[in-house]
């Protein structure tokens, strides 16, 4: 079996071994998880949403030791990877609801009775980033168990540690042997044989748009279903009315959460053109103040970049001729680590048009609100966005006008386990999270019983 080293991003040390998945292995867990699910499903409700809340409660009382795997994987700060781990708690626990009221409908018909049944659909496959491994892999299987189906996830290759440990704790916590594996592997492999075997019934996948769209053909040969969250080159627009103290303060935050790892990181902020030179003061003690060091000191505002792969391809986007502004700090020797960064390039310049994913922000301005509006849809993404203004019906004007699923006024607000999440346009298909969620892994059986007239 073959294997891969993990590093840690901050230190460039060896952190573990990890075995990968083989194929053989990948068509072994499918069988178990086609036999586990079927039990699962036929167990009561209430029985299913007790499991469920146990395994929140398991998640509960290993937050600490979840949040240290990732801070020591993925380069997390220790703040953020304890909110991360919480997630996951609350999405498992709002989703153990769902057995229990998964209810379908009674339709009036004439002739008799007609109802519907929310069937789970069976097997459902998981592929998870590495930007962040334990929500995003919570995001699909919570709703998924809870519709009554079984999950097999593969996390990324890079950041496999707390998803593999959520597995354990699934066990621990008594869901069934097999409903819920994971499956540590290649893309080229787990992933691929997750969709192509036909027991698969749904892929759930986060990711690039590159490789989503290869996703979504190689799903079409089985007219399997798919949810696909994919990249973003979000818009922040700052309107002349609103508290450019306050814009200016927390844009960092919409940014370079995460070093910029975030596909739904305000990458594009827009300033109207006659407060953009104050905004730029406002912006730049902001950047600077940001807080870049060791992610385990509480302190840490933003850690490092996943790996050294991904650090040159960041890099890449700021040549020695760049437009830089002005940058933050961010510590010298070894780790992935890489200054927060703002530019002002042209409209064109591929900064402003491409995914860089990581700590660059490019800052341009716009002349009107439909200006804004045309700039922040001049893009082939849209996921998600902020728009800083002080007039109601403007805020209502520009966020029904801006091509993206999730935006948010005067905040920088994107995600919340119980309102929908996902993409416009390339940034994806379907929708994650939200009361909804889990009728998006179930199939629509409607049923019709006659009844004869005395």
């Amino acid at each position: 079996m073959s294997t891969t080293e993990l590093v840690n991003p901050a230190t460039e040390e060896a952190l573990r071994t990890v075995e990968l998945t083989d194929v053989d292995g990948v068509d072994d867990a499918i069988a178990r998880a086609k036999v586990a699910q079927k039990g699962w499903a036929a167990a009561p409700p209430a029985e299913r949403a007790a499991t469920l809340r146990a395994f929140a409660a398991a998640v509960d009382a290993h937050v600490g030791e979840l949040a240290a795997l990732e801070v020591a994987n993925s380069g997390h700060p220790i703040g953020a990877a304890e909110w991360e781990a919480g997630h996951v708690r609350d999405v498992l626990q709002f989703y153990s609801a769902t057995p229990e009221r998964l209810s379908g409908k009674q339709i009036p018909v004439a002739g008799g009775l007609d109802v519907t049944f929310n069937e789970p659909m069976g097997v459902i496959g998981v592929i998870t980033p590495w930007n962040f491994p334990m929500p995003i892999a919570a995001w699909g299987f919570a709703p998924a168990l809870a519709a009554g189906n079984a999950v097999v996830l593969k996390p990324a290759e890079w950041t496999p540690l707390t998803s593999m440990r959520l597995g354990e704790l699934a066990l621990e916590a008594g869901l069934p042997e097999g409903l819920f594996q994971v499956l540590p592997g290649r893309g080229s492999v787990v992933g691929e044989r997750f969709i192509s075997h036909p027991d698969v019934r749904k892929i759930v996948f986060t990711g690039s748009t590159e490789v989503g769209i290869k996703v979504m053909a190689g799903a079409a040969n089985q007219v399997k279903r798919v949810t696909l969250e994919l990249g973003g080159k979000s818009a922040n627009i700052v309107f002349a009315d609103c508290d450019l103290e306050k814009a200016a303060a927390t844009a960092p935050y919409g940014v370079f959460d995460n070093a910029g790892q975030d596909c739904c990181a305000r990458s594009r902020i827009l300033v109207q053109r006659s407060v953009f030179d104050k905004f730029m003061e406002l912006l730049e003690p902001a950047v600077k103040g940001l807080v870049v060091g060791n992610p385990a000191a509480r302190e840490t505002e933003m850690g490092p970049l996943v790996s050294r792969k991904h650090f040159e391809s960041v890099a890449a986007y700021v040549p020695d001729d760049a437009a830089v502004a002005f940058r933050g700090s961010a510590p010298g020797g070894p780790g992935f680590w890489f200054p927060p960064t703002v530019l002002t390039p042209d409209r064109t310049d591929r900064t402003v048009t491409e995914e860089i994913f990581g700590p660059v922000v490019t800052v341009l301005p716009f002349e009107d609100e439909a200006d804004a509006i045309a700039l922040a849809n001049d893009t082939e993404y849209g996921l998600s966005g902020s728009i800083w203004t002080d007039n109601l019906s403007r805020a209502m004007r520009v966020s029904r006008a801006v091509e993206a699923g999730n935006l948010s006024v005067n905040s920088h607000s994107s995600v919340r386990y119980n309102t929908p999440f996902g993409g416009f346009k390339q940034s994806g298909l379907g929708r994650e999270l939200g009361p909804d969620a889990p009728l998006h892994f179930t199939e629509t059986k409607n049923v019709f019983f006659a009844v004869e007239e005395n």
